[in-house]
């Protein structure tokens, strides 16, 4: 019997956007189910009674939700391409660390960039410019934070590229200038198909974020 996997996503969420990473990575076919997350679905407050939140998968009926574990899932469920996960415990806490990381800071950070003005955005920008130095000391000479392979930390990160066109912009500074590592990596990421295929036009998320700031009463 054929898998049967649906995602409940919003098209803008970096959150989102890692669960079809790692869906095009490992070649699973689904049907993509888009959520108004100001009126959500019966099905959504269904498969995720908890959070409510987006992205959920559902797999044969059964849901997964919160992207890290979906990933871990998806990565789990089907073998068939490399693993985003090493085998080694150490390596594999280690990349379970930068993986958090990102969710604990990287988020939270990069919201004040386009909701903060003075001083705060100042702040943030600062401690956004930060963490990419931290993950460029991590992601040292190898291609990928998986090494050889797109691993489980750049299927977590690479999605917040499609939004850095709105930092940029909205903070009035250049990721690049400070940070090329990072921003080489992202475009050795971009030429795998199942990364430039899911990642968003940058200047269709910034408008996103025009109307986000506009709705919040920052502009």
């Amino acid at each position: 019997m054929a898998d049967e996997v649906t995602l409940l996503d919003f098209w803008a969420s970096p959150f989102g956007i890692r669960v079809r990473i790692a869906l095009a990575e490992k070649g699973v076919k689904y049907e993509y189910s888009e959520q108004n997350l100001r009126n959500k679905s019966a099905l959504l407050l269904q498969m995720n009674p908890v959070y409510k939140k987006i992205p959920t998968l559902i797999h044969n009926g059964r849901s997964v939700c919160e992207s890290l574990i979906i990933v871990q899932y998806i990565d789990d469920a089907w073998k068939g391409n490399a693993p985003f996960l090493p085998s080694d415990p150490y390596q594999r806490a280690q990349t379970r660390f930068w993986a958090d990381f990102i969710d604990k800071k990287v988020f939270d950070i990069t919201k004040k960039i386009w909701t903060a003005k003075g001083e705060e955005l100042e702040g943030a920008k600062k401690d956004f410019i930060e963490c990419l130095k931290l993950l460029e000391g991590e992601l040292g000479e190898k291609p990928y934070f998986g090494g050889e392979n797109l691993g489980y930390v750049d299927v977590a990160f690479v999605p917040f590229y499609c939004w850095f066109y709105a930092y940029e912009t909205c903070g009035n500074f250049s990721i690049e200038a400070e940070c090329p590592k990072i921003i080489a990596w992202a475009k050795r990421c971009m030429k795998k198909e199942s990364v430039s295929r899911s990642l968003e036009d940058p200047k269709k998320v910034y408008e996103f974020v025009l109307e986000l700031r506009k709705r919040l009463g920052v502009d």
